[in-house]
């Protein structure tokens, strides 16, 4: 089984749960902007969670099916097509050969995801095999894909054919069943991102934290998936420091000379030489993911011990949705 690239879009590329392990070496763990999404699409066509997938961004591509096949799309709302005929988003939908998914235009959210079940079967590195676009490696030749690529795909599990016979058998190409976008993601209209203070946090006068909080931001287009860029005001030092540079990871709010915050994210380096003011909850950082360029966000400082507690019902309720979804593939 595999997918032909007929046509790329914006930025496709293999993304799974990252490469971690190597931080240490400097590399990053990359993977997917927004995990979650990528998580509950592979329940959606009976992969395990951290399986290899695509990651759509703004403009979606348009992909060919070589052979049947059962893909699930999440994440934001990139108006997700078949044979040019939308299909919903959060279930599984059935490929025929020679069908063509691509995509209107988004409605909602940067970012979508597309599982295959099977999985894309490009070769691992370091344990991943998501692309690294800094470093060129990882994915489909270290880039991001290129019109005429085939992508392989893995072999589905039993739960994945079936669940594709029983579509073929009912008529249907799309699923009954499926899962709520809002596992993943709340609102993406001027949403609320929860915080927690960061090491040099004291280091920032009591009017600069305020404005962290204050502030309406809005997310610049010069943000990427190494940092979200904010711009909206000034957030500066009460004097001048020097920061040998220190452990980052994704959420880590820096602050540069400029004061505009860079909140990092999956690309990231893993240090950095900025003062790190705060850092999301790891709960929001896909909702982050879905915010497009012109997006507004205000941050809101909750205490750690509420961050790890946000975490764990996220997590609780994953568990829910894989006891859930796994019947289904029965």
């Amino acid at each position: 089984m595999t997918l032909r690239v007929e046509r790329a879009g914006l930025l496709t590329t293999v993304q799974d749960l990252g490469r971690w392990g190597y931080q240490h070496h400097g590399v990053s763990p990359g993977g997917a902007m927004d995990p979650t999404a990528l998580r509950v699409a592979n329940l959606l066509v009976g992969n395990p969670e951290g399986a290899a997938g695509l990651e759509v961004t703004l403009t979606g591509p348009t992909l060919v099916a070589e052979a049947p096949a059962l893909i699930a799309v999440t994440g934001g709302d990139l108006g997700a097509q078949v044979n040019g005929v939308g299909v919903p988003g959060w279930r599984a939908v059935l490929l025929a050969p020679g069908d063509a998914l691509s995509f209107a235009g988004g409605h909602s959210g940067a970012r979508a995801y597309i599982a295959i079940a099977g999985g894309v079967a490009v070769s691992g590195v370091m344990g991943s095999r998501a692309t690294d676009l800094t470093a060129g490696m990882g994915g489909h030749a270290g880039r991001a894909l290129q019109r005429g690529d085939v992508i392989p795909v893995g072999v589905e599990t039993a739960g994945a054919t079936r669940t594709r016979a029983r579509l073929v058998g009912a008529g249907r190409r799309v699923a009954w069943w499926g899962a709520s976008p809002h596992v993943a993601r709340a609102t993406l209209r001027d949403p609320l991102i929860r915080i927690v203070r960061g090491p040099e946090h004291d280091w920032f006068p009591l009017e600069a934290c305020r404005a962290l909080r204050d502030t309406r931001w809005r997310v610049t287009d010069r943000s990427n998936r190494m940092g979200i860029r904010l711009d909206g005001g000034a957030v500066r030092l009460a004097e001048p420091r020097e920061l040998v540079s220190s452990p980052v990871t994704a959420g880590t709010i820096q602050v540069p000379p400029g004061g505009e915050p860079i909140i990092l994210m999956a690309d990231r380096q893993t240090v950095g030489g900025y003062p790190r003011i705060a850092q999301v909850a790891e709960v929001d950082l896909s909702l982050l993911a879905q915010l497009a360029p012109g997006a507004s966000l205000q941050l809101v400082e909750v205490t750690p011990a509420a961050a790890a507690a946000l975490l764990l019902a996220r997590e609780r309720t994953m568990h829910d949705l894989v006891t859930g979804l796994a019947i289904h593939h029965l």
